[in-house]
């Protein structure tokens, strides 16, 4: 595989994930090069069994160049070849939307698309599912998380905070506490790891994802559904907002208890990872299906055995 160009940066993860399915990689930088020079490293790359060219293009491309790859399809020798752009790459391989740093050609934000009417009775009809097992499991492990917060962190067995959900609705969102002390004046910030406010217990809830199970309650009220985008906390969703001015196309479907964006991506809260995060989001609203919704079930079964949470 050859990439051309650095309009978009791949991540280490994505590096890891691509090396699985191409045997080569060769990035290739074009800005302030002679366009002899690029033709030549292309052309070597493709001798050495090299049969897809991203376009990760920014800059301006030489005629030269432009030329060279056009050709490059009607050569029979390279039938098998493929000359694919950024923005298709990501979705094909990455099972993502492009995003761009800058703000500029936002003509993406077209093919993001709310749910029809079908698609959401399909979604809660899954819901109305889950909400029964869900809601089995709640009362089943609400005894025991009782107990146990009792032990360590003495007061409230729940934690509620105000989350934005569909149409940038706000809703109050219910979850086991885990937190020693968690109050809207005192949570300044978000979980990290090895946090010291997090109480024993309430580590092991985080790592298993059962501090979630109490949403099931938001489910019923139809504030939320198994699977969508993460519902972030008001504050933070400001924040976002002034980073990423487009971070409200989440909105246009419920928010889930699990998602795309979760199982695909490792947590963090610089503006680079809310980026990253957001890209998957878009690719689960632009491509939402039940398969994508049980393939997404299936990777969070994966995630709590592994216990990856923070």
């Amino acid at each position: 595989m050859i990439i051309l160009g650095e309009k978009y940066t791949f991540t280490e993860l994505e590096l890891q994930r691509l090396y699985k399915k191409f045997s080569t990689i060769e990035k290739i930088v074009y800005k302030d090069e002679e366009p002899k020079d690029v033709i030549a490293k292309i052309e070597k790359s493709i001798e050495d069994k090299t049969f897809i060219i991203v376009l990760n293009t920014k800059a301006k491309v030489d005629d030269e160049i432009i030329k060279y790859l056009t050709n490059l399809k009607f050569n029979i020798q390279y039938a098998t070849l493929k000359i694919i752009s950024i923005e298709h790459f990501l979705e094909k391989y990455l099972f993502k939307c492009y995003i761009p740093e800058d703000n500029s050609d936002l003509h993406y934000l077209g093919d993001i698309k709310g749910l029809n009417s079908f698609q959401k009775f399909q979604k809660r009809i899954v819901d109305i599912v889950s909400i029964v097992g869900l809601f089995l499991l709640f009362l089943i492990v609400k005894p025991f998380v009782k107990m146990k917060v009792k032990e360590q962190s003495p007061g409230g067995l729940y934690f509620k905070q105000l989350r934005v959900g569909l149409g940038n609705k706000e809703f109050e969102c219910i979850k086991f506490r885990s937190m020693y002390k968690h109050d809207s004046d005192s949570h300044v910030k978000t979980a990290i790891k090895n946090d010291n406010r997090i109480f024993p217990f309430g580590e092991t809830m985080r790592q298993t994802r059962i501090d979630e199970i109490p949403q099931v309650f938001n489910m019923i009220k139809g504030e939320i559904s198994l699977i969508g985008p993460r519902a972030e906390w008001n504050k933070l969703v400001c924040e976002y907002e002034n980073e990423i001015p487009f971070y409200n196309q989440r909105h246009i479907v419920k928010p889930g208890i699990t998602g795309w964006a979760q199982v695909m991506f490792v947590q963090g809260r610089s503006k680079e990872d809310t980026r990253q995060k957001l890209m998957y989001d878009l690719y689960y609203i632009k491509h939402w299906s039940l398969w994508l919704d049980i393939i997404v079930i299936y990777k969070t079964i994966l995630v709590v055995l592994g216990r990856k949470g923070i």
